[in-house]
């Protein structure tokens, strides 16, 4: 499997840039000489017989994404459209060398490659289901021809924590917004400055929503509405916040014009919200930077915003939601709805926001995205929601439930921790095109998925592996 996850790493496979990971693919299968089929979306379909003697089990279905996120730190030389991800084992736990490792989904995918190429696995028939774009829209699953599968139990390999099965999750909708407005010519009497955050955690904006990390959009625009408070006089020239739909913004950059008759007071209030916000983020975001310094602009630079703009753009950002929006009252510790604000650009003329709103219930997903976009609608943004996709509602009653509920219990001597998560996994989507097939998901110990701290943990992919290897022995028969 570790070799399967070498080879995989090695081809680029960035979300919507997928081609030559699925000609990997279909070289893959086909080299085997097992029936393989890319569909008209994209998705690669493997399907092998079942080994001697499982011939009666019921069909199943192994599932994973090809795709991955492509993140890396600022001070990282790397090309993700050229380069393979540079793999780095740090005692237990595999890591990448300043960009994402891809375990998300890519230990599904190299455990699917290794029990297909295997001639000593015993398991029943197979359908290796390898979706495309998982990671920026779901279209491989939203697009899956489902005509090409028979499979009555469905194992997706997309969970992050080995002590867990999946039985549920969040549905998900994405908040895209813009505003065209006036520049003006930044007067003589005002200087630049570059203004920055950066060193946070990071991490997935579902996933990792509920634990209190910084967002960098959000972080910037605090500074921005401090200055505001203290009077002080500034617009801005240019804001880069966030990277990812579903990240949570780990840097934010920005170049700010402050009046010279300001600049002092500029520079003691900037110290005074850092040191704020340092102090409330210490326990959590260690590695948190807010700096600044004075630049000198290029002549295509010297424009602003027109600074009564800039102001309805602070207030608008300032009222939009960040974070948990409500805890679910059916399933303890489990996040119902939230929101992400991803993204934030201002430049030339043009300011636009991504941000993503997700839920496990779909009238709290609709409140939150409501919520969320009325600011903007406000101030006159033009709004558009797009890339809708459901929630997988949980199923007590699932066969394959019991059966991985009862194999652990037996094989680790703990019982296992059955949860619904707040994430858009695809099953969502695939239980819409696949009525009546049981759904379960589970996989090891990933840990920071989307960021470049990603990282698995050897010891823990063993433990999966062995409970992947003993599920398939105990499919029911059909």
């Amino acid at each position: 499997m570790w070799n399967n996850f070498a080879d995989l790493n090695a081809v680029p496979r960035g979300s919507k840039k997928e081609e030559k990971v699925i000609q990997f693919m279909m070289d893959f299968g086909r080299k085997l000489g097992l029936e393989t089929i890319n569909d008209a979306i994209g998705n690669v379909i493997i399907k092998k017989p079942a080994s001697k003697g499982m011939e009666n089990k019921k069909t199943i279905i192994l599932q994973s994404h090809i795709d991955m996120v492509h993140q890396k730190n600022n001070d990282t030389v790397f090309d993700f459209d050229t380069q393979g991800i540079e793999m780095i084992v740090d005692g237990d736990w595999v890591r990448a060398n300043g960009t994402t490792l891809g375990a998300d989904n890519g230990i599904g995918v190299a455990t699917i490659m290794a029990v297909l190429e295997s001639t000593d696995i015993q398991h029943p028939a197979i359908e290796a289901m390898l979706t495309i774009d998982e990671e920026t829209g779901m279209t491989g699953a939203i697009n899956l021809d489902a005509s090409n599968f028979t499979g009555e139990i469905l194992l997706n390999l997309d969970t992050e924590d080995d002590d867990e099965l999946s039985i549920g999750c969040a549905g998900g909708i994405d908040t895209n917004t813009s505003f065209s407005y006036e520049e003006t010519a930044i007067p003589e009497s005002f200087k630049p400055f570059s203004l920055s955050v950066k060193g946070l955690m990071g991490g997935h904006s579902g996933m990792d929503i509920d634990k209190g990390r910084g967002n960098a959009n959000k972080m910037m625009n605090r500074l921005y509405f401090h200055f505001l408070k203290k009077g002080i006089c500034f617009s801005v020239v240019s804001i880069d916040g966030g990277s990812l739909r579903n990240a949570i913004p780990r840097e934010s950059n920005s170049i700010v014009v402050v009046k010279d008759s300001f600049i002092p007071k500029f520079k003691e209030e900037l110290a005074v919200i850092s040191a704020r916000i340092l102090d409330e983020f210490k326990l959590i975001e260690k590695s948190l930077e807010i700096s600044s310094k004075e630049i000198v602009l290029n002549n295509g630079e010297k424009m602003m915003a027109d600074v009564d703009t800039f102001v309805a753009i602070i207030r608008t950002l300032q009222a939009t939601h960040n974070g948990v929006f409500r805890m679910s009252p059916d399933i303890e510790g489990l996040v119902e709805s939230s929101s992400s604000l991803a993204r934030v650009i201002l430049k030339n003329g043009e300011f636009i926001t991504q941000s993503l709103q997700r839920s496990s219930v779909e009238s709290s997903r609709d409140d939150v995205a409501d919520t969320v976009s009325s600011p903007f609608k406000m101030m006159g943004c033009d709004v558009v929601q797009n890339g809708e996709y459901p929630g997988w509602q949980p199923n007590s009653d699932s066969l394959i439930l019991e059966i991985m509920k009862k194999l652990y219990s037996k094989n680790f001597g703990a019982e296992v921790e059955v949860k619904a998560c707040h994430a858009g996994l695809e099953c969502g989507i695939l239980s819409k095109h696949l009525p009546g097939v049981d759904m379960i998901s589970f996989g090891p110990n990933i840990r920071a998925a989307h960021s470049p701290d990603e990282k698995c943990q050897i010891s823990s992919v063993q433990k999966y592996w062995n409970y992947f290897l003993d599920t398939l022995l105990a499919i029911p028969n059909k």
